[in-house]
């Protein structure tokens, strides 16, 4: 993929001429389409109108899935998750996501009124790309995920991104990013002085409805 040439997507807008946007971004296998419902399962009502859009990751072998294709914003090398990561895919997708951020700004919404949402590997790179960003985004919010190349955070990290308030959800039974590594990942960021506003719920790597809840109240709280 070229600098220039931006993720495929699905962009969903509440009402005409938006002045939020939220960059929605897909957990490992799948794609865009995973969290296009959502839409109307948030209580979202006499916000501003939204873009939502949801990016489909690029395809490559992943190593965890017997090398099997398929869409993935970075390679998984092993069950560990932190121990030995795939820093080029990781930066790569970061570059991605910033071109999705860029052509937002392009059409008129200010870095200030953008969202970047994740799960699972979403979560990854929205923190991958929102903690670098050299601006002040409306929010971080990470969902059933970590922090990836967390050694390097802090000498990579902006000073804007210390002002973005991150939502942080996760399952206490998730079988695939397990609750302690969430719990690593909340303390560094802690530790780097975010803003973090955690949730736990008894839950596996999903979503559930209080955590729906919570989100569009979250929503609110960022784009007041």
């Amino acid at each position: 993929m070229s600098d220039t040439e931006l993720l495929e997507n699905i962009e969903i807008e509440t009402a005409p001429h938006p002045e939020i946007a939220i960059i929605w971004l897909h957990g490992l296998g799948a794609d865009g389409n995973d969290f296009v419902p959502i839409v109307r399962e948030l209580d979202l009502a006499g916000l501003p109108g939204i873009r939502f859009v949801f990016p489909h990751a690029k395809t490559m072998p992943v190593t965890i899935n017997g090398g099997y294709v398929m869409r993935s914003w970075y390679d998984i090398l092993g069950t560990e998750l932190t121990r030995r990561e795939d820093e080029g895919g990781l930066r790569s997708s970061q570059l991605a996501v910033e071109a999705l951020i860029a052509r937002e700004k392009s059409r008129g919404i200010p870095a200030s009124r953008i969202i970047l949402a994740g799960f699972s590997q979403g979560c990854a790179m929205t923190l991958q790309t929102g903690l670098r960003h050299p601006e002040k985004l409306a929010g971080m919010m990470c969902l059933s995920g970590y922090l990836p190349l967390a050694g390097h955070v802090a000498a990579e990290r902006s000073e804007a991104s210390l002002q973005v308030p991150v939502f942080m959800a996760h399952g206490t039974q998730d079988p695939v990013v397990p609750f302690a590594r969430a719990e690593d990942s909340r303390k560094v960021l802690e530790a780097l002085g975010c803003q973090v506003e955690w949730h736990a719920y008894q839950m596996q790597h999903t979503l559930c409805l209080e955590e729906v809840q919570d989100i569009a109240k979250w929503i609110r709280k960022v784009v007041a």
